[in-house]
């Protein structure tokens, strides 16, 4: 299906179903108490995930499923907070920048190298999907709006919140190191169960740009959380809250991480061999060099419970800095 027509059905599907919706969500608002949600974020809700969906796909950073998955977890991530929309807008475009990095070069150490990064449905709900949770968690018990963080005055809230920044964090740190790490160490990288150097691109290898890079990917998510709180909450509520800058070092912690709870479910669930070409697969076979790991889980399943563990340790981490 190419972009125009893709992005047609998205038009045709999306905006009716989300009318409809938010014509629920009026009505139950009225008959039982049930808090209404403003028309203009709703609006946004539904017509920004759009334009990020027809940017992917013209960028080829989508595929049309995972152009129709993203606007789900885009609508839920916007409806909740506009702080959350951002966050989610940085790692999806950072993280598409990320994997086009010296593309030539990951075509010669993966096995299932994609040109441009296309990522389906399946790749967007296990990196989104946590952050997504997270985000309707906050709305059904916050409800929607942007919030500074307080963990002593207003504790859920703010671990909910902690919670979806940690979940992308996490994503793009680990995809920071992945991408950038992969192809910008000199020399190999170490399992991280065993400390012993292994090729490029296995899964659990782990290199000191490799940290680096994960902890600024996930200082990048921090900043965005913290930059759009400056712009969208007003000064007078700012001023009686805690200080956010410390948002700062808990976006690069989850980066740190997340990345580091992926490499470690990498090393020990996920398979790692290598090919007669020298490439890295993640499935054993005939002619196939074992490196580490053994096969229960693929990658997608390894993005998805890392973020999830790192959505649920980073608010207990923020305890000990804000």
């Amino acid at each position: 299906m190419d972009e125009s027509r893709a992005y047609m059905w998205l038009l045709f599907v999306a905006l009716p179903f989300s009318l409809i919706m938010w014509l629920i969500n009026a009505f139950l608002s009225t008959t039982t108490g049930v808090e209404a949600v403003d028309p203009m974020r709703w609006l946004c809700a539904t017509l920004l995930p759009i334009l990020v969906a027809r940017w992917g796909l013209a960028k080829r950073s989508l595929s049309f499923s995972g152009a129709v998955c993203g606007m789900v977890v885009g609508f839920l991530l916007t409806l909740s907070s506009y702080v959350y929309l951002v966050c989610l807008l940085v790692f999806f475009v950072s993280s598409s920048k990320a994997t086009k990095f010296k593309a030539s070069s990951k075509r010669k150490l993966e096995e299932h190298f994609k040109e441009g990064g296309e990522r389906n449905w399946i790749q967007v709900l296990c990196n989104g999907g946590v952050a997504s949770l997270m985000a309707w968690f906050h709305i059904l018990d916050c409800g929607c709006g942007e919030k500074p963080i307080d963990l002593v005055y207003n504790y859920r809230c703010s671990w909910l919140s902690l919670a979806v920044m940690g979940a992308l964090a996490c994503c793009n740190g680990d995809t920071w190191a992945s991408e950038f790490g992969s192809v910008l160490g000199k020399g190999d990288p170490i399992l991280i169960t065993s400390l012993q150097p292994v090729p490029r691109g296995t899964n659990g290898g782990v290199s000191a740009i490799g940290i680096i890079v994960s902890a600024l990917g996930g200082l990048v998510i921090g900043s965005a959380h913290y930059l759009t709180l400056l712009m969208l909450v007003s000064s007078q509520v700012m001023i009686k809250a805690p200080p956010q800058w410390p948002v700062l070092i808990v976006g690069a912690l989850g980066g740190f991480i997340g990345s580091l709870i992926d490499s470690f479910i990498g090393a020990t669930v996920q398979f790692s061999g290598m090919d007669s070409e020298g490439r890295i697969v993640e499935h054993p076979g005939p002619g196939i060099i074992p490196i580490s790991g053994i096969h229960i889980l693929d990658n997608h399943a390894v993005n998805l419970i890392s973020s999830l563990l790192t959505a649920i340790i980073l608010p207990r981490v923020a305890l000990l800095i804000m």
